[in-house]
């Protein structure tokens, strides 16, 4: 009797721990050079993506500075994927209100947030995918904003 309790325990915690599994296929952040971000920098993410039948959620990280002088962040991103083939897409990133108080969380002078940019997409191949994100602002040198990165998370079924 005390195998079989032990062996039902073992057993819900190892389909708790399923239920509880991370979804996170991918996720990091880079600087864009401190807090200048050139035009130039264009910041390179690589993520390996197996399954084409799954949806993802697509997140933007992005950090700021409160003296950052704008409301929102004009980004490119650029897709290519495993075939080659390349998507540009242009983002706008609302990172205050119009009363000029910033979205996401921080303490201090720093803010960040997590931007959804697809919540139901399908990869159509298996492959390396590399993302680019380049600044999209008319200033060359765009001042405050720290730092930006991918998170690809797969939806559950």
């Amino acid at each position: 009797m005390a195998k079989l309790i032990r062996l039902l325990f073992y057993l819900a915690i190892a389909i708790f721990a399923a239920g509880c599994s991370n979804r996170t296929v991918f996720d990091a952040v880079q600087s864009t050079g401190g807090h200048e971000w050139h035009s130039s920098n264009r910041l390179r993410f690589e993520a390996e993506i197996d399954d084409t039948v799954s949806t993802y959620r697509i997140l933007l990280h992005l950090r700021n500075h409160v003296e950052y002088p704008y409301a929102n962040l004009f980004l490119f991103l650029q897709t290519r994927m495993p075939n080659g083939h390349i998507t540009r897409d242009t983002i706008e990133c609302q990172l205050a209100d119009p009363s000029g108080q910033w979205y996401g969380k921080g303490t201090g002078p720093y803010r960040q947030q997590l931007i959804p940019l697809h919540n139901r997409l399908k990869f159509p191949l298996p492959g390396s995918y590399v993302f680019y994100i380049e600044q999209a602002m008319r200033d060359t040198i765009l001042f405050g904003i720290t730092d930006a990165g991918l998170r690809i998370e797969r939806n559950p079924l």
